[in-house]
């Protein structure tokens, strides 16, 4: 027999159920960049490089501004399949769909105004430009296709069908690579061969990934159009999206700032500060998956307004968070001076990466707190507080970098980061006992 969400015991073996696809598809992530600029870089030119290059960053900004579909939904279909309404499961999937369709129709309709926009701001050679432009002008009919896809994961996590994500990440990124190879060595398409390649998996991984949601269709309650456009159902989505949005361009924020300010102190601080930061990658990766269960978990014990779930679930997801941010640690800190003299031939560079290496060290374990309880809050939905919490953070980040730095220089600016941290972890933190005293008994 099979057991409801809200039946099923909540053990370490569903966590990792849950965590592991997510962590082994993100592995996935760095190396489809790795060869889309080797393909490119065979042409023997800079140009195509680069224009690949911004090209990626410019459609990535744009999609990133979407990201809060894929958290939105997570958190309220992981409450709907908690509160058994298999309906809304389904309605929430459509809501989310149809927004992503409309915005991905819009950037391809204003696309012109779009790219003039993104180079004014980066600015790029003549030759890079327009190679960057016939990129942009393929890969931007994959819109609709992208930002769909935040809202297919967020349900799959949203249902536990963690391996669903996993196989849709290896479907996308390994047709993406053949495909690379195919058009880039074997017909000569250069930079267009890439968006191509690049086109062609985003719509078929949408495809894939509808099938994967199958279920959200089942018994049609996707076109009950009546609750789709239920008007309080739709102000609450956008309502948590909203919230949602502001925490994640402040969080950005937060890091191009540290990123500018690296950037004054020199050129070696700023290569040391650029490997290191691999690390944070690395970190992000890693404890997603986590982070994932908890909203997963505790979404569905807000759904059923189980007190108890909801504490077993933030519980035990947070100390196989806190596991694996002790291990990246120690391993960070271990092979951290190998991995930074295989990333830069400069004595200076490696120097200064040995030097701050702590702070890199450090960061898994002092951020562990902030992610997990983001996880948890996305699940009980309770963006207004992620977003209040995380503007009283960014202030004392900006209070810190004003007078750490001035006083000790990169260690300041690293220390800043990490007072960032844990301000995020120690605000959402103090809320939590609220959560548990408003979600049933």
């Amino acid at each position: 027999m099979t057991l409801s969400p809200t039946e099923a015991p909540l053990t370490h073996r569903r966590v990792l159920k849950i965590a592991l696809p997510i962590v082994l598809s993100n592995a996935t992530v760095p190396i489809l960049g790795a060869v889309d600029t080797g393909v490119v870089g065979q042409m023997g030119l800079a140009a195509p490089i680069g224009a690949v290059g911004i090209g990626a960053v410019i459609l990535a900004t744009i999609y990133w501004i979407f990201g809060f579909l894929r958290m939105g939904t997570t958190g309220l279909a992981a409450q709907a399949r908690g509160a058994g309404d298999t309906a809304e499961t389904g309605a929430l999937l459509m809501r989310g769909l149809l927004l992503a369709f409309a915005a991905g129709a819009f950037f391809i309709v204003t696309q012109a105004g779009v790219f003039w926009g993104a180079f004014a701001l980066a600015p790029a050679s003549a030759e890079v430009e327009t190679l960057a432009r016939d990129y942009l002008q393929i890969r931007i009919w994959g819109a609709p296709a992208t930002i769909a896809l935040y809202a297919v994961t967020g349900w799959l996590i949203a249902v536990e069908r963690t391996r669903g994500v996993f196989v849709l990440q290896i479907w996308m990124n390994g047709l993406n690579i053949c495909l690379d190879l195919w058009f880039v060595l074997g017909l000569g398409w250069g930079v267009e061969g890439v968006a191509i390649a690049t086109l062609i998996a985003e719509w078929t991984g949408l495809f894939l990934g509808l099938w994967l949601c199958r279920d959200a269709f089942a018994g049609k309650q996707w076109c009950n159009w009546a609750r789709v456009f239920d008007r309080q159902r739709l102000h609450r989505m956008m309502k948590v999206n909203a919230d949602i949005m502001v925490r994640s361009i402040l969080l950005t924020g937060s890091f191009t700032t540290f990123l500018f300010i690296g950037a004054d102190l020199g050129d070696v601080t700023l290569a040391a500060n650029q490997i290191l930061i691999q690390f944070l990658e690395i970190t992000a990766f890693a404890l997603d998956g986590f982070a994932f269960s908890a909203e997963t978990l505790v979404g569905g014990a807000v759904g059923a307004k189980s007190r108890a779930r909801l504490r077993r679930s933030s519980i035990i997801a947070s100390q196989w968070g806190l596991g694996g941010a002790l291990i990246l640690g120690v391993s960070f800190w271990l092979a951290g001076p190998w991995v930074i003299d295989m990333m830069s031939t400069s004595p200076e560079v490696r120097a200064a990466g040995l030097d701050y290496l702590i702070w890199a060290a450090a960061a898994p374990v002092i951020g562990i707190a902030s992610w997990m309880f983001d996880g948890i809050y996305i699940g009980a939905t309770w963006t207004r507080e992620m977003r209040i919490a995380m503007l009283q953070s960014v202030a004392v980040y900006i209070l810190s970098l004003f007078v750490l730095v001035p006083l000790y220089g990169n260690h300041g600016l690293w220390g800043a980061l990490m007072v960032l941290n844990i301000m995020r972890g120690l605000t959402l933190g103090l809320q939590y006992p609220r959560l548990e005293a408003q979600v049933g008994a």
